[in-house]
């Protein structure tokens, strides 16, 4: 299979840049990926289409600060750092740009030295292995220093820093937004449950797999990232319960959906768990942990596309995103949203 199937024209200026003031005041399209067909509606109306008894899993990762600029200590060169995985004893895998400058041994200051770190390794993918000296606690400092790592691909600062971050955001430790919770207030998420529908929570860690292209010909021969991943023993238990009673599963996101699939692969049922997860879902993949899926509208031949692709079918998936192309939806972190049942 190869990548340029997954791929669609898209105007730059459908790209949104800036998040609307009203998290449910996006579009929703709604896609029924038996018949292909789409609607266009709101996002609040989302609980129109929602049925007592089913569920919506939401991760609750909070994404870190995790953009830091600094300087090395020998020459006074500018270095970007992005935090992406934290490993054992203050070290973390990182991306640095550029990368080049940056070896084994290399010091680099933050903050006029409120934070210190020197370069002990390479890490897969090209990134760097940075162990952190500070004083006081590490995620105020980070707090203090660093920056909201918003994809490249949004040109405009924002002002408002929690507008990246889920209103049930928990779990520190991504490097990017599950940005298809983006759309839900607590009042929303409240009036969905009154209605009878289960609202549970898993947390995946987004990592460099978000900020990765597909940079190999055919889908197979691309290798993902791997993610930290974790159920509750409630979750396991609500999900398993919902099953029996027939009630339907939604994954909110890519990242939820990836965690659900994980689980369903290694366990073959629901259940209280952590790990590492590099699963890669496209086409010819049979989903077992979902029913439905929440998303936001994807980079052109990326995984996100694939994974929606072997749920609601290739075909199905591409025609939808020209009906939003042509209908002007707004497209990726701050865009609006589409809902696969």
């Amino acid at each position: 299979m190869n990548v340029e199937e997954f791929d669609f024209q898209l105007p730059e200026e459908l790209i949104a840049q800036t998040p609307l003031l009203d998290r449910t005041a996006s579009r929703l399209l709604v896609l029924d990926r038996k018949t292909g067909q789409t609607t266009d509606r709101t996002f609040e109306t989302i609980i129109d289409e929602l049925q007592q008894g089913d569920c919506l899993v939401l991760n609750d990762t909070r994404v870190l600060p995790a953009r830091l600029y600094g300087t090395k200590e020998e020459t006074g060169a500018k270095v970007e750092v992005l935090l992406l995985k934290q490993l054992e004893n203050d070290e973390w895998e990182t991306l640095v740009k550029p990368a080049k400058r940056v070896k084994k041994g290399t010091v680099i200051q933050f903050g006029d030295g409120r934070l210190t770190a020197i370069c002990t390794g390479e890490a897969d993918h090209g990134g760097r292995v940075l162990k952190m000296s500070y004083k006081g606690i590490f995620h105020e400092v980070l707090d203090e220093l660093g920056e909201m790592p918003l994809p490249p691909y949004i040109k405009e600062t924002l002002p408002d820093q929690e507008r990246y971050q889920t209103v049930y955001a928990k779990h520190r430790g991504s490097a990017a937004a599950p940005t298809a919770g983006l759309h839900f207030t607590n009042e929303l998420l409240e009036r969905i449950q009154e209605k009878g529908v289960h609202v549970t929570f898993i947390t995946l860690h987004v990592g460099l797999g978000t900020f990765r292209p597909v940079s190999v010909d055919n889908v197979e021969d691309h290798e993902m990232h791997a993610e930290f991943y974790q159920m509750s023993e409630s979750t396991a238990a609500l999900l398993t319960q919902v099953r029996k009673q027939g009630g339907r599963i939604f994954a909110v996101g890519t990242t939820s959906a990836r965690t659900l699939e994980t689980i369903m692969k290694e366990y073959g049922e629901f259940r209280d768990c952590s790990g590492w997860t590099s699963i890669f879902i496209y086409p010819g993949y049979e989903v077992l942990g979902f029913d439905g899926l929440l998303t936001n509208f994807h980079l052109p031949k990326s995984t996100l596309v694939m994974l929606v692709s072997a749920f609601a079918g290739k075909e199905y998936v591409m025609n939808a995103y020209e009906h939003a192309v042509k209908e002007r939806y707004r497209f990726f972190s701050f865009g609006d949203a589409m809902l696969i049942r």
